[in-house]
């Protein structure tokens, strides 16, 4: 299943690239440039989702001691901290163009940055040398408080002053419905593509417990 994700994903983020380029309208203040919101937005909703499978994750590890749970929340975590990322990076460069700087203290972007922080360290707690047990209790209790600043980050630009836009203008102004198509379609194949990847890496983490499990038995 990884494998067919992958494909449908990949073939769907190439078909994107057409409603992106030669479908989609041009904004009317950034033009192309524009476009990188087409890859922005789907990195920022599906690292947001990463997150809350983390959440998720999280809770079965403290209700059932899952080991199951604990690796999808390792591989969600992953996956969401390689995502925000590289929306933080999207971000930069349509700042760059729209803002006239590379990085500013907006609230949107502090508590997206300060997100990503929370969440490397999660991972740099995960490789931490301690017994199993205690890293997986100690890491499902940072994964449920972590996911705290995740609903800030995306309320932020709603409850304080922000200049992070909300929506983006054809040059006749409004949003184009072929731009809300474009968007949609962009968010879904992000979808296929991010399930294969953190389906992948899960897979990947239960045969290493296995093969770990098989070498203690020896």
């Amino acid at each position: 299943m990884p494998k067919w994700l992958a494909l449908a994903g990949g073939a769907a983020l190439a078909a994107c690239q057409w409603l992106i380029w030669c479908y989609a309208p041009e904004e009317a203040t950034l033009g192309l440039m524009q476009k990188i919101f087409y890859l922005h937005l789907p990195l920022a909703w599906w690292a947001l989702i990463s997150f809350f499978v983390v959440f998720l994750g999280s809770i079965a590890v403290l209700a059932r001691r899952s080991d199951a749970a604990d690796r999808l929340c390792a591989a969600a975590a992953e996956v969401g901290v390689l995502f925000s990322g590289l929306t933080l990076v999207t971000g930069m460069i349509w700042a760059r163009k729209s803002w006239g700087v590379w990085w500013t203290w907006d609230p949107r972007l502090s508590t997206a940055l300060v997100m990503w922080f929370i969440y490397a360290a999660y991972l740099l707690l995960r490789g931490l040398d301690m017994a199993p047990e205690r890293r997986r209790t100690v890491c499902a209790v940072v994964g449920v408080a972590a996911f705290l600043d995740v609903p800030l980050v995306f309320v932020s630009a709603r409850i304080w002053r922000s200049i992070h836009p909300a929506v983006f203008a054809s040059r006749e102004g409004g949003l184009e419905p072929e731009m809300k198509l474009t968007a949609v379609a962009c968010v879904a194949a992000m979808g296929l593509f991010w399930a294969a990847l953190v389906w992948l890496r899960k897979r990947q983490l239960d045969l290493a417990a296995r093969l770990e499990a098989i070498g203690e038995e020896d």
